[in-house]
C-alpha cells in the first residue's frame, strides 16, 4: 500500500505578525502527535534557494523592479519545491512553510503594481502546486512594523517600504483569503503567542479531521 502524502502547510500574512513563531510552533505540534513535519521557509529552505533570498530581503528598497522581484521569487520557490517540499511530501512528510506564492501574489502581484495576472501565469506554468491549507496571520499593520524593524535582522528591505505598504499588504491578504475560501483560514495575530498557536493548531486538527 502506498504511502499516504504529507500535508502541505503555509503561514502567510505581513511583515511582523508572528509566522515564523508559528510556523516552529505548528511543526512542534505535528511532530508532538507523531507526524513528520518539516520546517521550512521562503524565499530560501533550499541552498540555492536561500543564496537569492539575500538577493531579495537584503539592501536598497528600490533595487528590484516588481517584474524582477516575481523573476527572483519563483527560481527561489522552483529550487525550494524540487530539492524540499516535494520529496518530503512524497515521502508522507508534512511541510510547514513560512510564506509560499500568495506571499508572491501579494508583495509583488497587489501592492507593487498591478502584476497579479503576471504572477498567477508565471506560478501556474513554474511552480504549479498550493498549500493544502494557508494561515493567515493578521493584525494591526503598525503594531507588525514596529515589531518587524525592531528586530534588526538585516533584512528588513520591505519594512522599509513603510506603514502605507504594509496597510496594503493587509489588505491584499485579506482579499486572498476570501479569494481562496476553501484553503485560507484567517487567524487573529493581535492575540499572545500561546492564543495565536491554540488557534494554528485547531485549523489544522479540523482539516485533519
Amino acid at each position: 500500500m502506498p504511502q499516504a502524502k504529507g500535508l502541505f502547510i503555509s503561514l502567510e500574512g505581513i511583515d511582523g505578525s508572528g509566522k515564523s513563531t508559528q510556523a516552529r510552533r505548528l511543526a512542534d505540534w505535528l511532530r508532538a502527535r507523531g507526524r513528520d513535519a518539516v520546517l521550512t521557509r521562503e524565499p530560501g529552505g533550499a541552498p540555492g534557494a536561500e543564496e537569492i533570498r539575500r538577493l531579495l530581503v537584503e539592501g536598497d528598497p528600490d533595487r528590484w523592479s516588481p517584474e524582477t522581484e516575481i523573476l527572483l521569487f519563483t527560481a527561489a520557490r522552483r529550487d525550494h519545491l524540487e530539492r524540499t517540499i516535494r520529496p518530503a511530501l512524497e515521502a508522507g512528510r508534512d511541510v510547514v512553510t513560512d510564506r509560499f506564492a500568495d506571499s508572491t501574489r501579494v508583495y509583488q502581484g497587489a501592492t507593487r503594481g498591478d502584476l497579479r495576472s503576471l504572477v498567477d501565469r508565471i506560478h501556474a506554468e513554474a511552480i504549479g502546486v498550493e498549500p493544502d491549507l494557508t494561515l493567515v496571520l493578521d493584525m494591526d499593520p503598525e503594531v507588525a512594523l514596529q515589531r518587524g524593524l525592531a528586530r534588526q535582522s538585516g533584512e528588513d528591505r520591505f519594512e522599509e517600504f513603510g506603514l502605507p505598504f504594509q496597510q496594503k499588504l493587509r489588505a491584499g491578504f485579506l482579499a486572498l483569503a476570501g479569494y481562496y475560501p476553501d484553503r485560507c483560514v484567517v487567524i487573529d495575530a493581535s492575540r499572545s503567542p500561546d492564543e495565536i498557536a491554540e488557534a494554528v493548531s485547531g485549523a489544522v486538527a479540523h482539516r485533519l479531521g
